[in-house]
Formats: structure tokens, C-alpha cells, sequence
């Protein structure tokens, strides 16, 4: 029989959101979602699959919330930059939340030049 569930996932995911908005999917490693979540390596993976389908998973819960914008942003960037070049599966998916969630590529580029520490390049550069 399987042991139940230890850990609240909603918490999880929403740790695991953080750590991948502040150090990207390829830079986060299980070690650091563990460390973060405090969940189990072998509880992470029996409840997620693996670092890829928690990533989804984080994606599925920013696209559901309306409040954390910034949150939401910075989730849809690094599977932009970092996995939707290379998982088709994945690029749709963002695809859909950034339509779904009426995300315009003005948000995404302010969102980007915020998080390189730019936030005031507007007007074509000039201030």
C-alpha cells in the first residue's frame, strides 16, 4: 500500500516556482528543489516524475494565478529561453498560457529588461 502524501504540493510547487524564476530550469538542480521544498528527492519524483514535469507542473500553477503577475512572467521567460526552443510539447503550452492569460510581448520585454536590471529603457532608449 502507498504511503500517503507528507508534504502539501500546492507549497511545493510554490517553492519550486521560485527557485526555478531565480536561478532558471537549467541552473536549478533536484538538489536545490529539495533543499527548497523540503521534500524528498524520492517524494519529488514520485510525485512530479522529474525536475521537467515539476517545471510543468509550476507552469500549470503561475498560468491558474492572476495575482502574482511578475511571478507568472518570470516563469513564462525561462520556459521561453530555456526549454521552449527545444520541447515542442512545452512551446505550445506556454504559447497557450501567454494567450490564454492575455500576455503581450510588451509585457514579456519589459518583464526581461526588469529581471537584467534595465527597467527603465523605454522610448527607444532614451529616458
Amino acid at each position: 500500500m502507498a504511503r500517503p502524501r507528507q508534504f502539501d504540493e500546492k507549497t511545493a510547487i510554490e517553492a519550486a516556482a521560485a527557485v526555478f524564476r531565480q536561478r532558471g530550469y537549467h541552473a536549478t538542480s533536484v538538489d536545490h528543489l529539495v533543499e527548497a521544498t523540503g521534500v524528498h528527492r524520492g517524494s519529488l519524483y514520485g510525485a512530479f516524475g522529474s525536475k521537467h514535469g515539476l517545471f510543468a507542473r509550476v507552469l500549470e500553477h503561475v498560468a491558474a494565478d492572476r495575482h502574482d503577475s511578475a511571478g507568472r512572467l518570470d516563469v513564462l521567460l525561462v520556459a521561453l529561453l530555456e526549454l521552449a526552443p527545444e520541447d515542442e510539447r512545452l512551446r505550445a503550452r506556454v504559447r497557450a498560457v501567454i494567450e490564454d492569460g492575455g500576455t503581450t510581448p510588451d509585457e514579456l520585454g519589459r518583464r526581461l529588461l526588469a529581471r537584467a536590471g534595465l527597467p527603465d529603457i523605454d522610448n527607444g532608449g532614451t529616458t
